[in-house]
């Protein structure tokens, strides 16, 4: 059986008090303690989604957004 790609739009906090990922009418806001420095955000984002959908981190990719708070992540 072939997996399915599914995309995500996510926004992203950086700085937060805690990690944690927040699902609300179907949007996900995810909550980093990191900061956004070298790609450091982004990397704690996917280890995150990894943990919060149970998946590798490396099916887990950010297709748009690398620099912003509004990305777009798809699960392979």
């Amino acid at each position: 059986m072939k997996d399915l790609q599914k995309t995500f739009n996510i926004r992203v906090t950086p700085h937060a008090k805690q990690n944690k990922v927040v699902e609300n009418d179907g949007a996900l806001r995810v909550y980093t303690t990191v900061a956004p420095e070298n790609g450091r955000a982004n990397g704690a984002v996917v280890e995150l989604l990894s943990k919060y959908f149970d998946v590798p981190k490396s099916r887990i990719k950010i297709v748009k957004g690398l620099t912003g708070r509004d990305k777009i992540v798809t699960i392979d």
